[in-house]
């Protein structure tokens, strides 16, 4: 596929500065432009890679300022993050769409499928099983009895969803993830751990992502909730009956403990842990690897463990840095003021 610079900026509501006729048939990285390609630049970090890209065209906020004339062709957006998403977006749209039914799947004759899906080698569609219209499932994907995908959902290879549970319209499940594994319920006995049997399900809604092994563990009754939206980072845990709200999203290695609800357009570093049986409520930030023992209100920026406001938690790491030197001083202080009580009570004599 080919496009020029005019073409392009028209799609992203644009303005070009240069060649509106700079031809384009691929991405680029800005540091590893090449003729013919596209890249962006966002990151202030990366400036100076704009002034010696071989790119064809870059796409650019409407408010950088360059210190030198540049060879590429700039197409000036509001936000140049956000256009080339739109871009990638409407690239991946364009490609072929994979259809028909793999003669190495296996398929229950009680399973129902929708129109112009993809079912791949070795994929696995027990009884009941409800697939819904354009869904692309790639090989050695497993679906158990019973589960409902909605239409165009995608499940990547080794991906498993367990009977019962639902999917969906417009979700992607990558490699390996694990939709409705039992959640980890045992009772304490006198011969060492009973097992608790989980007889619920997991509910994802629309528009939800999940990543490469990440586990979403069904519910012991009722259901485990992701909402619309939602997007899940790789090696994330989600327990049972918890209920993640409407556009929250995870980075890698958040864990999720049982029973709880967390609320709408949340975002959470990497290895964020929380508690369980807690709610967290919307617009709640966590910056990485905090720990979240307890109930947090809407709005709320933190990070640590236990989480803290951003502006002390840094003023706290600065002081821990110095607790050493800090310990010396108290130490030397202590001794000096033994000294003088000493040379004192020598006085008094």
């Amino acid at each position: 596929m080919e496009f020029s610079a005019k073409q392009i900026a028209e799609l992203i509501q644009g303005r070009v500065e240069g060649n509106p006729d700079a031809c384009i048939t691929t991405f680029a990285k800005i540091e590893e432009g090449k003729p013919g390609a596209i890249s962006f630049l966002s990151n202030a970090k990366y400036i100076n890679y704009i002034y010696d890209t071989e790119s064809s065209v870059v796409l650019v906020d409407e408010a950088l300022q360059l210190d030198k004339p540049v060879k590429a062709t700039l197409i000036r957006v509001k936000n140049a993050y956000e256009a080339v998403a739109k871009l990638l977006q409407m690239y991946d749209s364009m490609k072929p769409k994979l259809k028909g039914i793999d003669s190495l799947a296996f398929i229950d004759p009680t399973a129902k499928i929708g129109e112009d899906c993809y079912i791949g080698p070795f994929v696995a569609i027990g009884p009941n099983v409800t697939i819904g219209n354009g869904c692309v499932l790639h090989p050695h994907a497993t679906i158990g009895r019973n589960a409902k995908i909605g239409d165009n959902t995608e499940i990547y290879s080794n991906a498993v969803v367990y009977h019962d549970c639902k999917v969906g319209n417009n979700c992607i499940l990558h490699a390996g993830c694990v939709v409705g594994a039992d959640g980890f319920g045992f009772a304490p006995s006198a011969n060492g751990y009973d097992k608790i049997p989980q007889i619920g399900i997991v509910t994802i809604e629309d528009n939800v992502e999940i990543g490469a092994n990440t586990c979403i563990d069904r519910s012991t009754m009722g259901s485990t909730y992701v909402r619309k939206g939602v997007k899940l980072d790789n090696l994330v845990q989600i327990a049972h009956n918890t209920d993640i709200g409407e556009n929250t999203v995870m980075s890698s290695q958040v864990g999720i403990a049982g029973s709880t609800k967390v609320g709408k357009w949340c975002m959470f570093g990497g290895q964020v842990g929380i508690a369980g049986h807690i709610t967290i409520g919307n617009n709640v930030h966590l910056g990485a690897q905090s720990g979240v023992p307890g109930n947090l209100k809407d709005g709320e920026n933190l990070i640590g463990t236990p989480p803290m406001p951003l502006t002390n938690y840094f003023r706290s790491s600065a002081i821990f840095k110095r607790l050493p030197d800090m310990y010396r001083q108290m130490n030397e202080m202590q001794k000096t003021i033994n000294d003088l009580q000493t040379q004192l009570a020598e006085l008094k004599k």
